[in-house]
């Protein structure tokens, strides 16, 4: 994860780190099944959607009442009730195969194919200014857990089609979750859908099964693609995977949602607070741009992902969340869709 980490972030921390060989090599290692203790699951085939389903590849979350957040880290607290309604969700994070049927479909340019928006992002170096994508790369040595561009890398040329950097590609990798992708990016799928992003509630509560648990568990889950090691260094891939996995290769919830935790973060459509319960943050288009080094512009995700492990990021549970600049896209960074429509 990046901390909440900006683009901003990296100028202020003198962190302008570049990687120009060796990402494609770390991302055929990221996006490979794991070899060790027969735990590979090379074919992750989800079942076909029910014929008889209004909305085919989705599934209904009823409507109730829950405590939203945790208790782990500060900014899940405090627990407040929320109520949802019940609304459709995509089973799986959106994939590489849907996100290039809409690209193909309205010739839409990501954030992180474009060039960067320097009123947006005052004071970058030129290096921070060309489109790209911030990279995860398994670093071969540590030097303890303060400075993250010791295993996140700004890669240019790296975006949703070539998440690595520009040496690789997504192609035999259509059921993999898309990534690299920001809030603009899976807003402007959402609409292409007839669809919305889901709250911070909607989500929180479809990760429960819509279900209020007074007391969340904390464990890391099994059934869902974490880091099981000693993060950043050491990956066992007990889970079959050692970075990400096609959709659907893990059990689903009670629900019938698959990778709600795990996998990729998912954005979600709230603007980020520090706290639950707090006042909205303002629109991004109110919001200066001198504040937005400071968090201001940035969104909340859930779930945690592939990077989560007992050591560093806990955050493999319903009520972890995390901030992310709306401008950054990133190799752990992906979506679901929603539908609010009358349930079957």
């Amino acid at each position: 994860m990046l901390d909440g980490m900006t683009r901003s972030g990296w100028l202020l921390a003198g962190a302008v780190a570049l990687v120009a060989a060796g990402a494609a090599g770390a991302w055929a290692m990221l996006t490979r099944p794991a070899q060790n203790a027969g735990a590979e699951r090379a074919v992750c085939t989800l079942p076909a959607p029910t014929a008889a389903s209004p909305h085919p590849g989705m599934v209904w979350v009823p409507a109730g009442s829950f405590d939203i957040g945790d208790t782990v880290y500060p900014e899940e607290t405090p627990r407040r009730p929320r109520r949802v309604e019940g609304f459709w969700m995509d089973r799986t994070e959106v994939t590489n195969d849907e996100f290039s049927a809409f690209v193909t479909a309205t010739n839409y340019v990501t954030v992180a194919e474009r060039a960067v928006d320097p009123v947006k992002n005052p004071g970058l170096p030129a290096a921070l200014q060309r489109p790209g994508a911030v990279v995860f790369v398994m670093p071969s040595g540590l030097q303890g857990q303060g400075d993250v561009t010791q295993w996140w890398r700004y890669i240019p040329g790296a975006n949703w089609r070539h998440p690595g950097g520009p040496k690789t590609s997504i192609e035999g990798h259509g059921a993999f979750p898309v990534v690299a992708v920001t809030i603009e990016d899976a807003q402007a799928y959402a609409r292409w859908k007839g669809r919305a992003l889901p709250s911070e509630a909607q989500w929180e509560w479809a990760a429960r099964a819509a279900r209020d648990e007074p007391m969340p568990t904390h464990d890391q889950p099994k059934e869902a693609n974490t880091w099981q090691g000693v993060f950043p260094v050491m990956n066992a891939g007990e889970d079959g995977f050692i970075g990400l996995a096609p959709v659907g290769c893990y059990a689903p919830n009670a629900l019938g949602l698959h990778d709600m935790i795990g996998n990729v973060w998912e954005l979600t459509a709230d603007a980020w607070t520090p706290h639950h319960g707090e006042a909205d943050a303002p629109p991004p288009d109110q919001v200066p741009p001198g504040m937005r080094a400071r968090g201001a512009a940035q969104q909340v995700i859930k779930g945690g992902s592939f990077l989560c492990a007992p050591n560093y990021c806990m955050r493999y549970r319903a009520g972890a969340r995390e901030p992310q600049d709306r401008d950054l896209a990133a190799s752990h960074l992906g979506f679901r869709t929603i539908l609010v429509a009358p349930g079957p």
